[in-house]
Parts: C-alpha cells; sequence; structure tokens
C-alpha cells in the first residue's frame, strides 16, 4: 500500500499542470534549501531591480555614517534618500509606462509614498541586515561586513527569501480575506513564466488550490474568481514580480469596458535568476 501510495504522489497531475503531488507539496511546504527542480541563482548585475537598487542606497548610506543613519520624526527613511531613489525610476524597465503606473510605487516626496521603497525597507529588516533604534537606521555589523566584501549581491538571495518566505503580502491593501498567495508563489511563478498570461494564471491557480476560492465570500459587485485575480496581480505580479524587476506588465486592465487580455514580460533578471527542471 505504500509503495502504491508513493507511486501515485509521483505521478504527473493534470490539476497541477503536469506536476506531481510530491513536486506540489515540496514547492509549498519545503524550506529554501530543499526546493526541487528549481534552482535559485543570485545575478551577476542587479542593476535592473529597484528593490535591490534601493537596498544599496541605504547600505551606502550607512557606509557613509560609519554603519547608520538618521531616520525622520515619524521613523521613515530620510527625505534625501527617497529623493535619490525617486531618481533612479527612468533606469528601471517600468519606466516605458511610467505615465500610467502609480507614482507612488517608484518615486514620490517620502517613504510613505513610494509604496517600492517602503517595501524594500521592511523586507531588509526582516531579513536582518536593518533595524531602527534610538531614531536611526542600522546596518547589522555582519551585514556591513558582507557589504564591505562581497557587495550587494550577498544580500539578493536573504532578501528574497524573506519576501517570498516571511513577509506578509497582503501588507499594502485592505483586503481582510485570508488567502495565503504567498505559499504558492513558485507554482504561479513557473505557470507564468511558461505562458505569461495573466487569466491562464488565474484559472490554473484556482485548479491546482479550489478551496481557495471559499475565502472570497459572493459580492454583489464582484465574483471570487475575480476577486482571487485581483489579489493575483497586485501582491504577485505588480507588489512582488514589478517591484523586483523580474516582470513588466501594462497596468491597463478595461478598454473599451472590455478586460484587456493582460501579459507579463519577463525580464532578462528573472532568467538569470530562476530555473526551472520540469
Amino acid at each position: 500500500m505504500q509503495q502504491k501510495i508513493a507511486a501515485h504522489n509521483q505521478q504527473p497531475n493534470p490539476d497541477f499542470c503536469g506536476l506531481s503531488p510530491e513536486q506540489m507539496a515540496n514547492w509549498l511546504y519545503a524550506p529554501w534549501h530543499e526546493l526541487k527542480n528549481v534552482t535559485i541563482n543570485t545575478p551577476d548585475t542587479l542593476s535592473s531591480s529597484p528593490v535591490m537598487r534601493y537596498l544599496a542606497l541605504m547600505l551606502d548610506e550607512a557606509e557613509h555614517h560609519g554603519g547608520a543613519f538618521k531616520a525622520t520624526p515619524k521613523g521613515n527613511l530620510p527625505t534625501k534618500l527617497v529623493k535619490q531613489a525617486s531618481a533612479l525610476l527612468p533606469e528601471f524597465a517600468i519606466a516605458r509606462y511610467a505615465g500610467h503606473i502609480s507614482i507612488s510605487d517608484f518615486a514620490g516626496h517620502n517613504e510613505e509614498s513610494v509604496n517600492a521603497l517602503h517595501y524594500t525597507r521592511v523586507l531588509a529588516e526582516i531579513a536582518g541586515i536593518l533595524y531602527r533604534r534610538k531614531g536611526h537606521f542600522h546596518v547589522k555589523k555582519s551585514a556591513r561586513k558582507q557589504y564591505q566584501t562581497q557587495g550587494l549581491q550577498a544580500f539578493f538571495i536573504p532578501m528574497l527569501e524573506a519576501a517570498t518566505q516571511r513577509y506578509n503580502w497582503g501588507y499594502f491593501d485592505g483586503w481582510e480575506e485570508s488567502v495565503d498567495l504567498a505559499s504558492v508563489w513558485l507554482f504561479m511563478l513557473w505557470r507564468l513564466y511558461t505562458h505569461t498570461r495573466v487569466d491562464p494564471l488565474i484559472d490554473e491557480v484556482i485548479t491546482a488550490f479550489p478551496d481557495i476560492l471559499s475565502y472570497l465570500p459572493e459580492r454583489s459587485y464582484t465574483t471570487p474568481r475575480k476577486q482571487l485575480g485581483h489579489m493575483i496581480e497586485s501582491r504577485f505580479i505588480e507588489r512582488f514580480l514589478q517591484f523586483w524587476g523580474f516582470v513588466i506588465i501594462d497596468p491597463l486592465r478595461v478598454s473599451n469596458a472590455e478586460a484587456i487580455k493582460r501579459k507579463a514580460e519577463i525580464q532578462p533578471l528573472f532568467e538569470a535568476t530562476f530555473t526551472f527542471h520540469i
């Protein structure tokens, strides 16, 4: 019986887009260092990643002041650093949509108005790189040594692990429903890389995890599927993949009262980071 169960769990399952239950369980529950059939690399260059460029600004500011720099009275990053981060916008692939994309994502007058910058600071704290104490942001001594000897690449994997394993993906939005998209991030990443289309991705998540819709009640103005679609687009594609520089996606959702068939444009940084062996 055990052999039959094991054999069944190793067979491709069409509901999982051909993954076996064993492989899916690995992607859902395995620790970072035990993930199978995917290789996660540190790219040679991180210049196209907003998250990593913003982290570099924080680390450099700390280096210029002996390992720490002053926070604002509200406990946010200083205005000088926010201006430097905002000035980087034209260098990112998202700049082609600068006329449409929310200005609060990548540029603004303070940290609270620049979502991608605030996201980066939160990740740096979760990853144990940065901490705030007595009105100052401090870079941990071990992190300073890593930065001095290994450069920015030393923090790519720790930051990515923090983003996918420990960060609250609902942090920026007001949805009360408890939908854990972070646990299925690798499955969604693989599917989006396979076909780059948003609508099929939503359907594949529903097919693989049908219970997920039970967390989204019917409403007079929308359906559970549409709610899930908005969550996947905002939490996974826009505030994860786009913040990191892995994809770009046209922010427009409707045209002539009809939904646009949205596609994600895979960026070189994605291909330099993730290799699937499926």
